[in-house]
């Protein structure tokens, strides 16, 4: 699946209003994932790499302070994120938004008005959480970052550049000389093909053995990163 700004990590203890909100967020479109305490928040959050969190305070173990502290600190993201809580006072909400949240929305509330939310969220936030993903490989261009599974990879600036120039294009045959024009723009190409075929090898090798088949080789013409 390719997923851009629209995957959602839920974290809210109580299962009839996580099932609500998974609903009505799947309905417009997000992919969403849902847990009910902080230590599967952690551990989610780590492997799914979401693009978006509505984080209840009211946890069972770790709170919903802690849990963004974590986020905001230990992990350095600046993922938008939604705090969810039963807390009125304007304490309460100038304290949660001190410690990192984008927007806070308390209990009870309505399905739509948070759907309104996160679009509105999203909207004002949009560079932060640009990203293209497909099936446990995403890329993320402003933070030139791959990942796999849940892992960073160490890759070159020509090994990002390639592989994002070919997951913006899922299941299109490139040409090699398409792929060289992307990797040395405005250069006179003194380059030969087999550089294209040396980058793409090295970056098979890293995405591993149960990524290296996304790029597949079209022979006699070029290579497609293929959206499987």
């Amino acid at each position: 699946m390719n997923t851009t700004g629209k995957t959602i990590l839920i974290v809210e203890d109580e299962p009839p209003i996580l099932e609500i909100m998974t609903r009505y967020l799947s309905s417009a479109g997000y992919e969403v994932w849902g847990v009910t305490d902080g230590e599967e928040a952690r551990r989610a959050f780590e492997e799914k790499d979401p693009c978006f969190v509505i984080l209840d305070l009211m946890l069972p173990g770790d709170s919903g302070e802690s849990i963004c502290h974590w986020i905001r600190t230990e992990m350095k993201s600046d993922v938008p994120l939604i705090m969810v809580t039963a807390k009125v006072s304007e304490k309460d909400r100038i304290y949660g938004l001190e410690i990192g949240a984008d927007d806070y929305i308390t209990k009870p509330f309505s399905p739509k008005e948070l759907v309104a939310r996160v679009a509105t969220v999203l909207r004002r936030t949009a560079n932060r959480c640009s990203k293209l993903s497909y099936h446990g490989i995403t890329v993320k261009p402003l933070k030139h970052e791959v990942r796999v599974d849940g892992q960073t990879i160490d890759v070159t600036n020509h090994e990002f550049q390639l592989l994002y120039y070919l997951i913006k294009h899922p299941n299109q045959i490139l040409s090699r000389e398409q792929i060289l024009d992307e990797l040395y723009p405005n250069q006179e190409k003194i380059v030969i093909d087999r550089t294209v075929d040396v980058h793409i090898g090295k970056l098979r090798e890293k995405l591993g053995k149960n990524k290296e088949h996304a790029i597949q080789t079209v022979r006699g013409v070029g290579y497609k990163f293929a959206a499987y």
